[in-house]
Formats: C-alpha cells, sequence, structure tokens
C-alpha cells in the first residue's frame, strides 16, 4: 500500500497486508518501507513467519527485498522484531535503542513471545541509537525518540518527506480500532513512565503518524496523541 510516493506500508495483520493464522489478530504489527536512491529502509519487520507475504507485498510495487539496506525497531515485541533475523541473515543492518537492542539480542520474556506461543530467535542489533540522536541512514535524516511505557524499548522515529512531518510512532499510541494504548500485558509495561512519554510525544507536531497497528493518521497526529495522553491521566493516576 503506498502512502506517499517513495514510502509504502507492506505487513500488518490488522489492515490485511499479512495473515498469520486462523483466528489471529495482533501477530503481525505494521512494517513500513522508505524508499531512496540508495536501497531501501524498512520500519519494523513483523513476526517472521508472514516475511515471504512482506516481500511479495514489496514486489507488487516494484521494491526489492534485496535493496533493504537497514531495518529500524520501534520495540523488541514479537509482532514487530520476529522477523529481524531473517533480515540479518540476508545481511541487513538492524537498528534499535539500547533497550531494543539487548531485548532481541536475548530473546527473552521482553519480546513476549509467549503470547503468541512462539520462540523468539534472538539477533543482534548493528546500530544502537541514543534518545535524542539525528541519524542519517542512506541520505535520510531521522531524529530518534524514545518512549518508553508500552515497552521499555519503545521509540518513534520523524523524518520529512514530500515536504510533510512523517512520525513511525510504534505501539505508543493504540490504534482507533482498539482503545488508546499499546497492549499492558508486556513484562516491562509501567503506567507512570508510558504517561510520561505520551506527555513528551504531546507536544510534537506531526502530519501524518504511521502505528504499529491498524490505521494510519493523516489528519493532525497530535491530536491523537493528547487524546491518549487524556485517557491516560484519567485512568492511571
Amino acid at each position: 500500500m503506498q502512502i506517499l510516493k517513495g514510502l509504502f506500508q507492506v505487513g500488518g495483520d490488522i489492515n490485511g497486508l499479512t495473515f498469520d493464522q486462523p483466528g489471529a489478530l495482533w501477530n503481525d504489527g505494521n512494517s513500513y518501507i522508505l524508499q531512496t536512491e540508495e536501497g531501501l529502509i524498512m520500519f519494523d519487520c513483523g513476526c517472521g513467519d508472514t516475511m515471504d507475504q512482506i516481500f511479495a507485498n514489496m514486489r507488487h510495487w516494484d521494491l526489492s527485498p534485496d535493496d533493504i539496506r537497514y531495518c529500524i525497531l520501534t520495540h523488541p515485541h514479537f509482532d514487530h522484531a520476529g522477523g529481524g533475523h531473517i533480515l540479518k541473515q540476508r545481511g541487513v543492518k538492524m537498528v534499535a535503542i539500547q533497550q531494543t537492542a539487548e531485548a532481541v539480542a536475548t530473546g527473552d520474556e521482553r519480546c513476549c513471545g509467549y503470547l503468541y506461543h512462539k520462540t523468539f530467535r534472538p539477533f543482534s542489533v548493528d546500530m544502537v541509537l541514543q534518545d535524542g540522536e539525528s541519524l542519517n541512514l542512506l541520505g535520510v535524516p531521522i531524529e530518534v525518540m524514545h518512549l518508553p511505557g508500552h515497552s521499555m524499548g519503545c521509540t518513534a522515529y520523524f523524518f520529512t518527506l514530500h515536504n510533510k512531518k512523517i512520525v513511525i510512532s510504534g505501539d505508543v499510541i493504540g490504534t482507533l480500532l482498539s482503545g488508546d494504548f499499546g497492549w499492558s500485558g508486556s513484562i516491562d509495561f509501567d503506567k507512570k513512565i508510558y504517561t510520561q512519554s505520551l506527555l513528551r510525544f504531546s507536544k510534537v507536531d506531526t502530519d501524518i503518524m504511521l502505528p504499529g497497528h491498524g490505521m494510519i493518521y493523516f489528519h493532525k497526529p497530535r491530536v491523537r496523541v493528547e487524546e491518549a495522553l487524556n485517557s491516560a491521566l484519567m485512568q492511571w493516576r
């Protein structure tokens, strides 16, 4: 699915772009591809069992999986990072904040394989990020904002495309289809820290927000973040 010229959603079972197993939703988070002249940048890579479907979706838009140079992870949960070991075998460089890098390197409970009755296959992260860092990948400036709470590794990424400020938000914000927050069952879920992250995120204006599940926010994403913050303040204090 093309979002903007050069920006695509290629995975996500809530949208029907990928399919893991009968009766299961939320098993495969949204995966996005940013196309550059030097190659492709992927954001999140799904559970792993749908990688062939993701690659097929890419080929529909004339995007070659062989051109993926980097995969940037929003957090370590199985539905977002489970396919990382496949990409590593293909020579893709994995990128993540330190907390996510540590989790996927061990594949422990922070990756939540238990939720999907699957075993997370560990892999190493090639580029470990810090909050507030500005990186340049394939000529694209990307800003890093660490927003822990849903998991301690939750991270949002900001870049500009066609004069629009884009944010990849992962599970910091819940899909409109189901609640204001990301899933609360993670072993490192923390309401107080999550609320502070929402407060910080609510002060940032963007044009398009690409969430970890469900529908994309094309109109005033900051309003949606403020709604989630309001819910957190009412429910969690």
